[in-house]
């Protein structure tokens, strides 16, 4: 096991992540137009920037003329439906029609990847939210991909996501070597999507793999049955960190706790976060996998491992690659709405230890306030990812906030705080007893 890092090193680790983020999802992003060649490939390798927890790449999509474009590709196999930027869509002279909700267009012909052309046939058309022209370029705001990879097409081929290694890679069934501990997964044939079997105080049930999703998610039912009988597991009420997802209006009320013990699958997780899912949302997991689930294992609890998805024989893989603890929660106590305009409206603070985590008030934060900086590095137009990195740090480090209310501008000292702590030992907790 590595030793822990110092503060200064957590912190350098986290801005570093944040400017290699920044150059994989700006730096390589700029439109470009070649001649696609034709490509036999069965397999590729391509670097990925793991922002805020979820896995971004590289990828080209054909122009008209033949030529190609080159975009962000979100890796999300925990969706069934293709989603394009409204800006992408533009480039590709791609038909768009709307309603009030969102807007829609045919697919476009395929994707490259790494040199390897994926067709996308099977999509019968992709979805485009709806927004304003200055969020065109974007599928959501606080992210920096214009299009997704999803379970409907991954289904086809060997995935292999290397978080540790910041790599990722697909090909044709059977091109890629898995290696790790294994286990049979149930797979809807229609879309892709995939459900481990899983257990948490020998109770079994699935929980979906969704390395789209920042965070893991729990049935509010077993949520609140678990946070009952183990009030010594740490939990919270605020999505802060890799928790505050998209800036639902919901995140500040969002509970938070850290399990025990998980088996996933052939995994053993301990201290995995998981946030209380309502029945609705479940209801509908449900009848889109077309199977009982009690939630999801998002990438949150998968930094560690490659994770391979060996779809044609309905198996996943985990290899170890790292023993580093992530410091997910260690952060700045805000809840975040990322805008389309590139702003962060702050929805919210967590409190830690029963007392507000930030200063409130007229002259501390407010909801409806925008975050505008952080130790005087603007926020404003970076992704979720960046603003997290910018937020986190070592517990006690203290970060300069500068907030606008009404168009004024003013500054907010505020603390790290080790929100979700881990588990206590169990030696501890037998000395406790005595």
């Amino acid at each position: 096991m590595r030793p822990p890092a110092s503060g200064a090193t957590i912190l350098d680790m986290r801005f570093f992540a944040a400017i290699c983020a920044v150059i994989l999802l700006c730096g390589f992003g700029q439109a470009q137009e070649k001649a696609a060649p034709p490509s036999e490939l069965k397999s590729v390798t391509v670097p990925a920037a793991i922002d805020h927890n979820r896995v971004v790449i590289i990828a080209e999509v054909p122009l008209p003329d033949g030529s190609t474009h080159r975009v962000h590709a979100w890796v999300d196999n925990g969706n069934p439906d293709l989603y394009l930027s409204r800006r992408l869509a533009t480039v590709l002279g791609l038909a768009v029609s709307c309603n009030d909700h969102e807007c829609s267009s045919p697919p476009p012909r395929e994707i490259t990847v790494g040199g390897m052309a994926i067709p996308l046939a099977d999509i019968k058309e992709a979805k485009i939210p709806l927004k304003p022209v200055s969020a065109a370029a974007v599928l959501a705001s606080g992210m920096g991909a214009e299009i997704n990879l999803p379970s409907s097409i991954l289904r086809h081929y060997d995935v292999l996501i290397d978080f540790p290694g910041h790599k990722f890679s697909i090909g044709m069934p059977g091109t890629i070597h898995f290696r790790g501990p294994s286990g049979k997964v149930q797979i809807n044939a229609e879309n892709g999507l995939i459900q481990v079997p899983s257990q948490i105080e020998k109770k079994k049930f699935n929980l979906a793999l969704d390395v789209g999703s920042s965070i893991s998610f729990l049935s509010e039912e077993m949520f609140d049955q678990l946070a009952a009988a183990h009030a010594d597991w740490p939990h919270m009420t605020g999505a802060v960190g890799s928790a505050n997802m998209w800036g639902m209006d919901e995140e500040p009320k969002w509970k938070l706790m850290r399990l025990d013990r998980l088996q996933y699958g052939p995994l053993f997780l301990t201290n995995a976060a998981v946030v209380a899912l309502p029945k609705t949302v479940i209801d509908f997991f449900e009848k889109r996998v077309g199977m009982p689930t009690a939630g999801l294992l998002g990438s949150n609890g998968l930094q560690n491992y490659r994770v391979g998805l060996d779809y044609a024989h309905s198996t996943v893989y985990f290899e170890i690659g790292n023993t580093f603890t992530f410091p997910d929660f260690d952060v700045i106590g805000l809840v975040l709405r990322p805008e389309d305009d590139g702003r962060y409206t702050i929805l919210g603070t967590a409190d830690f230890e029963g007392k507000p985590s930030v200063l409130s008030g007229p002259d501390g934060v407010q909801p409806g306030d925008h975050l505008v900086a952080v130790n005087g590095v603007p926020v404003g137009g970076s992704t979720m990812g960046q603003v997290w990195s910018m937020l986190g740090g070592t517990p006690g480090q203290e970060r300069k906030l500068t907030l606008e209310r009404d168009g004024k501008e003013f500054n907010v000292a505020a603390q790290v705080q080790h929100f979700l702590g881990e588990l206590p030992d169990e030696k501890d907790s037998k000395k406790k007893k005595k």
